[in-house]
């Protein structure tokens, strides 16, 4: 037989086959009904993030000599929404306030935020929905001696913190929803 018949019936096959797939609309397709699908695209809509919790878990004085003094911190940051959210950067100033309630002896960053495009070796921290992390740092003050009173404060162990900052979130994702800011203070 001629293989020019078998391409020719091959042709005719594929254009019935398409031109039925065609004229049949979406009825032919749909299994789901407008109600299901309107369901669906509501539930992508995306709900707004509630903001998360800071709490001052510790600060201690675990070291003292003539040099330096070493001072452990810690927050306990949790999670209100029912997704994961992504804590970038928590920066923090430390204040002694029987020495000074506006110099600040110290502060840190926990953390770090990605800067252009969104790097491999970020240094943030994933906070599961409805779970707290703790977040922790440790700080090294030297002695300068120009601040008696604040090195015998740190010796006693009487002194008195005040902690202030601000913790950076998104979403459970860096590149899915807008940046949050929550700002925080502590006194202890």
């Amino acid at each position: 037989m001629n293989t020019k018949i078998f391409v020719f019936v091959a042709i005719i096959a594929l254009a019935a086959a398409m031109g039925i797939i065609l004229l049949s609309g979406s009825s032919f397709v749909s299994p789901t009904s407008e109600k299901d699908i309107t369901q669906e695209i509501s539930q992508k809509v995306p709900q707004k993030i509630q903001p998360i919790s800071v709490e001052l878990d510790d600060i201690s004085i675990t070291e003292v000599n003539k040099r330096d003094a070493t001072i452990e911190i810690a927050f306990k940051v949790s999670n209100p929404n029912p997704g994961s959210v992504i804590v970038q950067v928590m920066d923090y100033q430390l204040f002694e306030t029987g020495f000074s309630n506006e110099k600040q002896i110290s502060g840190g960053q926990i953390g770090s935020r990605p800067e252009g495009m969104v790097e491999f070796e970020s240094n943030y921290y994933t906070l599961l929905g409805e779970h707290s992390i703790l977040l922790k740092d440790k700080l090294v003050l030297k002695n300068t001696g120009n601040t008696p009173e604040l090195w015998s404060a740190f010796e006693s162990n009487t002194a008195k913190w005040r902690v202030s900052g601000d913790i950076f979130f998104n979403q459970s994702s860096m590149t899915q929803g807008q940046e949050n800011e929550l700002h925080f203070e502590f006194v202890k």
